[in-house]
């Protein structure tokens, strides 16, 4: 039996479709080892969201060929879709076929050999059509990822993901649904919906985000669901009222910010103020108490001042994330903000991350402190040495003991302290 082994950088869209690549092989008949091990075929998802992301795939490429100098490297995702050329450079690499054509890539294999040299890039500004990839199993049993949608219209200056992913373009929601009774059936109890501008979805089908949520409801075995990251812009007062009635949907909202600054905002090209986006989270707090509200923040954007951090770091003060990823500006080639002559100083932009990070560890214990207390319920993933690791539905982590195993339960656990970046509570039984 031939062996397939796949590495996945970046988003949880790329592991999705990961899941999906590795299904297709394992229909064709090959066994799925992991990455370090010996393989006939190595697949390579790349990200190219960061510089260090791209040197990453370039380091996890190289390896790949030592371990088996007869396997087919085949390399696909963001960074093989915007520098196939570059890619297809590096020893070792047989193929590239970025973000188009994942459903042949078993035909794409199996027509090459360790010493082939082709480049399956096709261009993906004028696709319009959604490549149905999907899953139906995961190693994990208790929560799972499905893409709803793939591509971004938005062109913000400093990122490179619309010209790696094309323009929107929504799956059919029939095929949603059916994917999502499959993962019921198989035992999952939390699905994630996710794509590269979530909020986009039905925009080209004539349906909305709002809509597909309200027909999860109706599917039974899912006990809740959850949103990827979403534009702020999208959660307007007729979305709440729409969402705030589903039975399922958790009280979590990851809010891409980038910027507490109305002026560093605007050079990024973002489609919203700080009063509009503060707007929005307090609709969503006052629709839903409690609700964790997690966000991504980047430091060092060129042209940002000393003052211009300041505004950010003191919104992002007033906000009280309960999380937050903090991210260093960095260069994407082909990219508006990569052509500014006023590029934020490296140590500039070290020292922005340390502070914005300290800032939203404060609002994250703050948060977590205000749980301990009560009781929620908390969907258990995996254990250890009897201490079990779960999140509630407004995305805190919570660790308890039991003397069963209870992962892929939703058990109400009572919380009796917070600590770090988690809680921990015992189990009501």
């Amino acid at each position: 039996m031939k062996r397939a082994a796949f590495c996945t950088l970046g988003c949880k869209v790329n592991q999705y479709e990961t899941e999906a690549m590795a299904e297709l092989f394992s229909s064709a008949g090959y066994e799925t080892v992991p990455y370090d091990d010996f393989a006939d075929v190595y697949v390579i998802n790349t990200c190219s969201v960061t510089g260090m992301s791209d040197r990453k795939s370039r380091q996890i490429i190289r390896r790949a060929k030592k371990r088996n100098p007869d396997a087919v490297i085949i390399v696909c995702g963001c960074y093989a879709q915007t520098a196939p050329d570059e890619v297809l450079s590096i020893e070792g690499v047989n193929a590239v076929i970025g973000t188009r054509d994942r459903d042949k890539i078993v035909e794409i294999s199996e027509s090459q050999t360790s010493r082939s040299s082709y480049n399956g890039v096709r261009g993906i500004m004028s696709c319009r059509d959604y490549e149905n990839l999907s899953v139906t199993r995961y190693t994990d049993r208790t929560r799972a990822f499905i893409k709803i949608q793939d591509g971004c219209s938005q062109f913000c200056s400093y990122c490179i993901i619309p010209y790696a992913r094309g323009p929107i373009r929504s799956r059919a929601e029939k095929d949603v649904i059916a994917e999502l009774k499959t993962l019921a059936e198989n035992g999952f109890k939390e699905v994630i919906l996710t794509g590269i501008h979530v909020a986009s979805y039905g925009a080209d089908t004539g349906t909305s985000l709002a809509d597909l949520i309200g027909k999860i409801d109706e599917i039974d075995g899912i006990e809740r669901v959850r949103m990827s990251s979403i534009e702020p812009m999208a959660i307007d007062a007729s979305f709440i009222g729409a969402v705030s009635r589903s039975k399922k949907l958790c009280r979590h909202f990851h809010l891409s910010l980038q910027s507490g600054c109305d002026e560093t905002l605007k050079r990024m090209n973002r489609k919203y103020t700080t009063a509009q986006y503060e707007g929005i989270v307090n609709g969503i707090r006052a629709a839903y108490p409690d609700a964790g509200i997690t966000t991504d923040i980047m430091v060092g954007f060129p042209g940002e001042t000393d003052e211009e951090f300041q505004k950010s770091l003191e919104f992002v003060r007033r906000m009280q994330f309960s999380d937050a990823h903090i991210f260093k500006y960095s260069k994407r080639r082909g990219t508006p903000a990569a052509r500014r002559p006023d590029q934020t100083a490296p140590r500039t932009k070290e020292s922005r991350s340390k502070l914005m990070i300290a800032e939203t560890a404060k609002s994250r214990e703050a948060f977590l402190s205000r749980l301990v207390g009560r009781t929620e319920p908390v969907l258990f993933e995996r254990g250890k040495n009897g201490v079990y690791e779960g999140k509630t539905d407004n995305y805190a982590v919570v660790y308890a003991p039991s003397d069963t195993d209870v992962s892929g339960l939703i058990l109400p656990v009572h919380i009796t302290a917070s600590g770090g970046a988690s809680l921990t509570g015992e189990i009501i039984k």
